[in-house]
């Protein structure tokens, strides 16, 4: 689990007593879908029959649009994570990354655990490559929505511990 055991306030939506606005909430799951996405290959090669975590990407994605409700996003995140169980390495933390992305419509701080989760696969992937995880976290900065960078970049800073430290780049 890669949530802290008290939870951040300003990953709470107003209406549920934090500060995290609705806009933000959508750009923080818009966000956790582009990190899950750019290493989804990585569960595709090894599983390309099995659509669930690309799924849980597209219902992410249809939930920032009103199309699904947050229940329906949730579970697709699940469903996700259902498709890592059975697997190892790259296409296992691509896949959770994929759940995790999914999961941000309930609870917006898991939009850490889909960008740690990716890391880990591009990791996974390239053993040889020292740097493969801090291009991806770099990447994934660059991908940031203004509104809640400041907001994701300080949230990595207080969670990289219990993340792998994945986020020194």
């Amino acid at each position: 689990m890669i949530l802290p055991k008290v939870r951040d306030p300003r990953f709470t939506t107003i209406r549920r007593g934090g500060s995290l606005t609705d806009d933000d909430h959508r750009l923080l799951a818009l966000w956790a879908a582009d990190c899950a996405e750019h290493v989804l290959h990585l569960f595709e090669s090894v599983r390309p029959e099995d659509p669930r975590p690309r799924q849980a990407i597209e219902h992410a994605r249809a939930w920032v649009r009103g199309e699904v409700p947050m229940m329906q996003a949730r579970a697709a995140g699940g469903h996700a994570m259902g498709a890592a169980r059975d697997l190892r390495g790259a296409a296992r933390f691509a896949a959770y990354a994929a759940g995790q992305a999914g999961a941000v419509a309930h609870v917006a701080a898991h939009e850490l655990g889909a960008a740690a989760y990716a890391i880990k696969a591009v990791r996974a992937a390239a053993p040889d490559d020292d740097d493969a995880g801090r291009r991806e976290c770099r990447w994934q900065r660059e991908q940031l929505p203004e509104p809640v960078g400041e907001l994701v970049l300080d949230d990595q800073r207080l969670r990289n511990d219990i993340c792998w430290y994945v986020f020194d780049c």
